[in-house]
Formats: C-alpha cells, structure tokens, sequence
C-alpha cells in the first residue's frame, strides 16, 4: 500500500492481489538471454509478478475509486491461459484507508480486462449485490461501445453483471475535481488513463499500458495483450516522453513500486519510484 499526499489530494495505492504472468508469452519477441539478465523480475525464471488493485484519489472528503482490482476470484488456465490472477484483498485494503464502499462516488475504469473491474460485477461476501452497486461506473465510450471485445474473450457474463451502473465518459472531461479522462488506446480498444492535477503536480494513472518496468527501455516490443501493437507502442513512446516532463509522476497499478518518476540513464528510460 502506498499513499500520497499532494496538497489537498491524497493518492492511495489500494491492493488487492497479485498475477503471475508467463514472460515469455506476455512478450514473445524477447530473447531468452534477456530474461536470464532480469531474472530478479522473475519468479521461477519464468514468471512475471505483477500487482492487481485501483488508485483512490480523495479530496474535500470526496473520494473516486479509479479500477477495481480482479475481485474475491482466483482465474487462471483455461480462461487465462497467461498465468494466474489473485484478487479479494481491496475491500480491506479501504478499509486501512479508513474507507468503505459507500464512501466512493465513482468507479471510473481504465478497460474493461477481468483484472480492472472485478469489484464492480462480484457480489460482495456475505451479499448477493457488488460493493459498489450505488455508485456509477465510468467507462471510456470508445471501450463501452466496443465490448464485445472482451465478451468474446470470456467475460460477457462479468460485464452484463455490470452494465446498468455503466456511465460512458468522453475524453477530456472532468470527473472528479482535478482528474479528467486521457485516451489511450492500444491496449484494449478505448483503453483510457486518467490526469490528476494536484498541487501542482500531475499524476497520470496509465494503466495497462506497461506490465513491468522493464518495458520502459523497450517499449516497442509487443505485449501479447494488446488489443492494437501499433497504437500500444505509439502510446508507450507518448507516455515515456509525458513522464519525463517536470513535475510528473506516474501510477502504473501492476509495477511493484506504482508511483514513479522517469529518469534516463545512459539514455535509457528508468523507473523511480517516488517515496510515500
């Protein structure tokens, strides 16, 4: 868990479980050479682990709940063949941060992946009905209008579960005080970021744009996971030269430190976690 405090903004990392990610099949264009020169990333030598949960942004006592973690559920072969994903720890993880459910006004999504929203269709332990029933979700309409992307990749039954809380959203607007919808596409096909300015900082929540810090320094290598290799590289590029810019601080949900800065060195872009 990791929190910020940027003026009258507070920024919280909200945990909720962990995916073991194949690397090699994430990134199937790597050497294997590559992988034994990282293998401190690795678990096993083969595995990536990658954090799962949501970004709470809080301000005047208001709070927006930005993603929603994988959900009470263990998924893995044959619905997800890449791995396996944990979820089931965000509501507890609120709860560190003095915050239940009915405190969030909005759930706003990145895309709509299992691991994003899983919180937003799970009914809740001991209920029949999500944690989140009262508040609207926000969804980018370029991803909304097209899911039947995910629906054909396994996860109709997720998102009907969800849909009446649906609320699409346009890029640029603002939903929160100081957060507005940032398009970038390429890792599904509306997939969306969100700009915090807070205090004279800006924070861009860029989703699943990088899976690890490793792909900072080789951005053009394809991810297996996205939706469009093309937009996904432009949109990585886009993204190492917005981090690099003064007073920038990004939240990447599935690095091991989220919140970072990029620094180069020997030209190379390198991730600097910023401290909580």
């Amino acid at each position: 868990m990791r929190t910020l405090a940027l003026g009258d903004t507070k920024l919280s990392y909200v945990p909720d479980g962990q995916a073991t990610l194949d690397a090699r099949m994430l990134m199937p264009d790597v050497a294997d050479e590559f992988w034994r020169e990282n293998a401190r990333y690795l678990t096993g030598g083969t595995h990536l682990t990658a954090s799962v949960g949501g970004l709470l942004v809080e301000r005047d006592g208001r709070a927006l709940l930005i993603d929603a973690g994988a959900g009470p559920i263990t998924m893995g072969p044959p619905l997800n063949t890449y791995g396996v994903i944990t979820g089931g720890a965000l509501l507890e993880s609120l709860a560190v941060l003095g915050r239940t459910p009915e405190d969030v006004e909005a759930v706003a999504l990145t895309h709509l992946h299992a691991d994003h929203f899983g919180w937003a269709w799970h009914p809740a332990p001991g209920g029949d009905a999500p944690a989140f029933r009262h508040a609207p979700y926000l969804v980018a309409e370029a991803e909304w209008s097209q899911r039947h992307l995910p629906e054909a990749q396994g996860m109709g039954p997720m998102i009907a579960a969800m849909a009446s809380n649906v609320r699409t959203i346009a890029a640029g607007a603002e939903i929160f005080p100081g957060v507005t919808v940032m398009p970038a596409p390429g890792h599904s096909a509306g997939h969306t970021g969100y700009e915090i300015h807070a205090d004279g900082t800006r924070v861009l929540a860029i989703g699943d744009a990088f899976h690890t810090p490793l792909q900072l320094a080789h951005p053009r290598w394809q991810n297996t996971f996205d939706y469009d290799h093309t937009q996904a590289i432009d949109l990585r590029d886009r993204l190492i030269r917005e981090l690099a810019r003064p007073d920038t601080i990004g939240f990447a949900v599935h690095f091991p430190e989220p919140f970072g800065r990029i620094r180069f060195e020997d030209g190379r872009p390198v991730w600097t976690p910023v401290d909580a």
